[in-house]
């Protein structure tokens, strides 16, 4: 099969996942608007009569009730996997023509990195059934492969001498699963601010107020879940960033020279540490703590969009071009 062949089909498999997307994100939206999350409710099983003749309740269990939506929901889960097919078709195809891993440019990364962010998110909803943070994944994920289909799209080109190494699969891969956790996470910390104040204001026995915080788990198992996320990212990314000092010093003979990327790169690792004793640390475990896994979030932004446009770095050749 020629490159133009292989090129084509690899953006139509791209095109075709943001489409799937945008269907997704609308079932999700559906599922979100369409009711609050309720609690088991207790559902009587069996009665009996009282010497007056009144019937006694003798037995109840807690049944759930069935959240409303919950069709638009699964319906948007499987869109989403199809999306996920559909964008690492696109990958695996952009591989082919360039002859090596999609990795070269900012183009490929942001694509891939969306790949990452749906599977993380579909891995984790399959263990803690995370439909209703669909809607906070999908956006993000269709925002950053609209912007690498309109602003970083590039024609596959062959790898400078200093990519030119296996290191690029494993230090960029772990980035790549990194770059998909700290979304999750990012919009669980959120989230979670959004439903603490609600709890806080909405009083004791009344219920979280406001449109979004009552579609919402509590705030508590958002905080939880925000660290089981980034717990598993952390180690990760340490093991990113070693990675990407032993492949500086085999590419340029030294492991650590404090260019804008790496000092980035070290930042976005001393915010998550940092987060990590918070959660640790009486009187910073709650909102505090959220606020730091957003920070993260942030600079791991800057890291990979504010270095690459406005730094000069030895990193520039995984720019646009």
């Amino acid at each position: 099969m020629n490159p133009e062949s292989l090129a084509q089909m690899s953006n139509v498999a791209i095109y075709s996942s943001m489409l799937t997307l945008a269907m997704a994100m609308v079932a999700f939206a559906a599922s979100f608007a369409s009711g609050k999350r309720r609690p088991a409710a207790l559902v009587a099983t069996d009665t009996s009569m009282s010497a007056g003749g009144t019937a006694v309740l003798t037995k109840s269990e807690s049944k759930p009730v069935e959240e409303p939506g919950r069709r638009a929901a699964n319906i948007a889960i499987s869109l989403t996997w199809l999306a996920f097919v559909l964008l690492l078709a696109g990958v695996v195809l952009r591989g082919i023509w360039a002859e090596r891993a999609p990795w070269g440019n900012m183009y490929e990364f942001s694509i891939t990195a969306a790949l990452g962010t749906l599977g993380v998110y579909l891995i984790l909803n399959m263990r803690m059934d995370l439909r209703w943070l669909g809607l906070f994944v999908v956006i993000p994920v269709l925002l950053t492969l609209g912007m690498a289909v309109t602003v970083l799209y590039t024609e596959a080109a062959q790898l400078v001498p200093a990519l030119k190494s296996y290191w690029l699969i494993i230090h960029v891969l772990a980035a790549i699963i990194c770059s998909g956790a700290f979304t999750l996470a990012a919009a669980t910390a959120g989230l979670s601010l959004v439903r603490d104040r609600a709890e806080r204001h909405g009083g004791i026995g009344t219920g979280p107020v406001g449109v979004l915080s009552s579609r919402i788990p509590d705030a508590e198992r958002l905080r939880t879940i925000t660290n089981r996320i980034l717990a598993f990212a952390f180690p990760l990314w340490t093991f990113a960033v070693v990675a990407g000092a032993i492949w500086a010093e085999n590419a340029w003979g030294r492991y650590w020279g404090w260019d804008p990327k790496e000092t980035w790169a070290f930042i976005t690792w001393v915010v998550y540490a940092a987060y990590l004793h918070a959660r640790s640390t009486a009187g910073w475990r709650k909102n505090k703590a959220s606020w730091i896994a957003i920070a993260g979030w942030i600079v791991f932004l800057i890291n990979y969009f504010g270095v690459n446009f406005l730094a000069s770095s030895l990193h520039s050749y995984a720019g646009t071009s």
